[in-house]
């Protein structure tokens, strides 16, 4: 159907579009999570948050793990090296998302403050840790990360936990953070009334206003950071090997691809732009245009970081020339031709059950309708 070349190209879309979709549906009930001490002043509005993302938390939450999957499937290498080198933090995160279905799924089986603080902190935790970490983690992508292949394609991380917590990649946690706030405060603007639903309006301005700044203040950051880019004559058809290529930094060189196609700088703009119309929108009362404008931040803010890295995947800071790419990090062409089968039928399935399932159970709760129901809810 396609040709290899075409092939790894799709799967890199794909790529991108799970994780945009895991930004934007996850990325709400992370938010929410996050939010559950600042905005609920009481147990009846923390109740109401929690039941504002109840009914799609745990499907959300399978974008993460369709991502993993998919990593695994069409970049075999890839998933091999950011396992290792990202190993602890890997492991904290999904540490903090394991507290998730404890705090939803036991918060009300016992009627003490105590033990609903307890659960109310664990699913604060879980909103908080990933947010932050899965931004370190990007901003460590695109500085290039310290790893080696041998002969045999066996990778060596010379790197630590602690060099990850580097400043440039902490400032794209920050970014990371207050997007995922911005996600989770503009849905609740959709699912709540009353003094939730202003505190969530004032939260949401602030945040989206303060991820315009940090995500301006990464970029001026960025525009200093090196470029890789791939400098011998790469046949993108041939039998993958990232050890067949030589690929030589460029300083101050990361926004090469935005230079060479300028068109591509409407993504960084609207990255930059979108936060500020979910501010205003917010202010104004329009609370689906905040959450649509909070939801394009996310996907663009996303897109800017891959075409910023592209065609590489995985930057190599120890041998430039071992980073891995698109084209010589992928599955074989088999691989790649049944998983875009796949995901041309899933996908499309997938988003549709999605929409359906947010539309059917879409509208606004109040301490009435908890009070109602108070024995089916969490």
């Amino acid at each position: 159907m396609f040709d290899y070349e075409t092939l790894r190209f799709i799967a890199w879309v794909i790529i991108g579009l799970i994780l945009i979709g895991f930004a934007i549906t996850d990325g709400f009930d992370m938010g929410v999570s996050a939010l559950l001490p600042i905005l609920g002043r009481s147990d009846k509005e923390r109740r109401i948050m929690i039941n504002s993302v109840a009914p799609h938390w745990d499907g959300n939450q399978v974008w993460l793990i369709t991502a993993g999957g998919a990593i695994f499937a069409v970049w075999p290498l890839v998933y091999a090296v950011s396992f290792s080198g990202f190993y602890i933090a890997m492991i904290l995160a999904l540490a903090a998302l394991w507290l998730r279905p404890v705090g939803f799924d036991y918060r009300s089986k016992i009627d003490s403050p105590a033990w609903r603080a307890t659960c109310d902190n664990a699913l604060c935790l879980g909103g908080l840790i990933p947010s932050v970490i899965f931004g370190v983690a990007f901003g460590n992508l695109l500085q290039g990360i310290p790893f080696e292949l041998n002969e045999f394609l066996m990778t060596s991380y010379k790197g630590s936990f602690f060099g990850l917590l580097n400043p440039f990649a902490l400032l794209c946690g920050l970014v990371s953070l207050s997007m995922i706030l911005t996600q989770g405060a503009t849905w609740l603007l959709m699912k709540t009334r009353g003094y939730l639903h202003h505190r969530a309006s004032n939260f949401a301005q602030v945040s989206a206003l303060a991820t315009t700044l940090l995500f301006v203040l990464s970029g001026i950051w960025a525009y200093n950071l090196d470029g890789y880019v791939i400098t011998s004559q790469l046949a993108t058809d041939a039998a993958a090997n990232p050890l067949n290529k030589e690929v030589s930094t460029v300083a101050h060189g990361l926004f090469t691809n935005f230079n060479q196609n300028p068109i591509l700088w409407l993504i960084p703009a609207l990255a930059a732009i979108a936060p500020a119309i979910t501010a205003i929108s917010a202010r104004n009362k329009k609370d689906g245009t905040a959450f649509l404008m909070s939801s394009l931040t996310a996907a663009s803010i996303i897109l800017t970081a891959g075409i910023a890295l592209f065609p590489v995947i995985i930057p190599s800071s120890l041998n430039p020339s071992q980073s891995l790419t698109i084209w010589d990090a992928t599955s074989s062409e088999k691989t790649l031709g049944i998983v875009t089968v796949v995901s041309l039928i899933m996908v499309p399935t997938i988003l549709g059950y999605t929409l359906w399932c947010y539309r059917k159970m879409f509208g606004r709760l109040d301490e009435q309708y908890i009070e109602k129901n108070n024995s089916s809810l969490y």
